[in-house]
């Protein structure tokens, strides 16, 4: 497995786990009956940070397509560097951060990690088109 592809999985598998805490809150804040139950608008609201987390976790699937497309392509082509390995790893730790920050409600922060992740997902493009290199 190339580095660029063991970065794709680590990030696809945290971005499948982010749901597990805010799932938990909802079984603390309306029972396990009502955390199966189907949304009305009656429901007592999750903690704060619950629904950050949620807010957080679509913004992780939203950018995974981006950047697990990027990755795939850059794979299928054989464009693979240690600038292309950079990114990927970048990618992650931006998303695990922007995930945390967001969690905690830091908004400034929330906005640097974001730029990370996109900053990594532009490195992987200019890659692919052949702009930059090793």
């Amino acid at each position: 497995m190339t580095k660029e592809l063991f970065w794709l999985t680590m990030t696809t598998v945290m971005t499948g786990l982010i749901w597990l805490p805010y799932i938990l809150d909802r079984i603390m804040v309306r029972g396990v009956m009502g955390a199966m139950a189907n949304p009305t608008r009656a429901d007592k609201p999750q903690s704060i940070w619950a629904q950050r987390m949620m807010h957080a976790h679509a913004n992780a699937i939203e950018n995974l397509v981006i950047f697990g497309l990027l990755v795939i392509v850059a794979d299928a082509l054989n464009v693979r560097s240690g600038v292309t390995a950079f990114a990927c790893a970048l990618y992650f730790w931006s998303r695990l951060a922007h995930v945390v920050v967001y969690t905690a409600g830091l908004p400034v922060f929330r906005t640097l990690a974001f730029t990370g992740g996109f900053i990594a997902q532009a490195i992987l493009a200019l890659a692919i088109f052949g702009l930059i290199g090793d």
